[in-house]
């Protein structure tokens, strides 16, 4: 497909935030054999654009958890996220929906737009798992992703491991580059939440 590798270069997220960095000290990124799972649903097993990874977060488990379900607040410590809106209301739950929203800057291939996600919990157990899915939107450009979070309490705080996989004719069309975007952008994403878990957690100890 002419200019997919560009469309790709400049997506800067896909349903998941798309860093700038490599990964960061810490995470330990690998593609097991079994899939994560919440409630026993896992990633999409078709899928040929996959990447899982996890993190240590010295936060408390409820710390963790808080900022990755108050979606709304996402904007305040995701630099790549730049609206983030309920579409429910009441605990983050089963059934709720959110859609949020990222730049892509213009490209040889497309115009200036933005990538609109509309996400849906079809899985979740609290403090332990999240499972969602849903379309990610802009002008030329479709992706259909799933998403898997485990939170584990462990020595030291929490580890996060997260899965996700993309389809669409455009990431398929180049499945090395998609992959290394959704790499960066779930790496990013544990680096963030990594610091904003480990930032509220240092504030109330002083």
């Amino acid at each position: 497909m002419p200019g997919i590798r560009t469309v790709l270069f400049t997506v800067p997220l896909a349903l998941a935030v798309l860093g700038t960095a490599a990964a960061p000290a810490g995470a330990a990124h690998h593609h097991p054999s079994t899939s994560l799972t919440c409630h026993g649903e896992g990633v999409d097993p078709d899928a040929r654009v996959r990447y899982r990874t996890e993190t240590l977060i010295h936060a408390p488990l409820r710390t963790v958890w808080k900022l990755q379900t108050d979606v709304a607040r996402w904007p305040s410590w995701q630099a790549s996220v730049k609206t983030a809106e309920r579409l429910d209301h009441g605990p983050f739950r089963k059934g709720s929906a959110f859609r949020w929203m990222t730049p892509i800057p213009p490209n040889p291939a497309t115009p200036a737009t933005e990538l609109e996600i509309t996400s849906t919990v079809e899985q979740l157990r609290p403090n332990s798992c999240i499972r969602w899915t849903g379309p990610a939107i802009g002008e030329g450009l479709r992706i259909d992703g799933v998403h898997v979070w485990n939170f584990t309490a462990v020595k030291g705080g929490v580890r996060v491991s997260t899965e996700e996989t993309h389809t669409g004719a455009q990431v398929d069309a180049d499945v090395p580059t998609a992959t290394e975007i959704l790499r960066q952008g779930l790496e990013a994403w544990l680096h963030e939440l990594k610091t904003a878990a480990e930032a509220r957690t240092d504030d109330r100890r002083n």
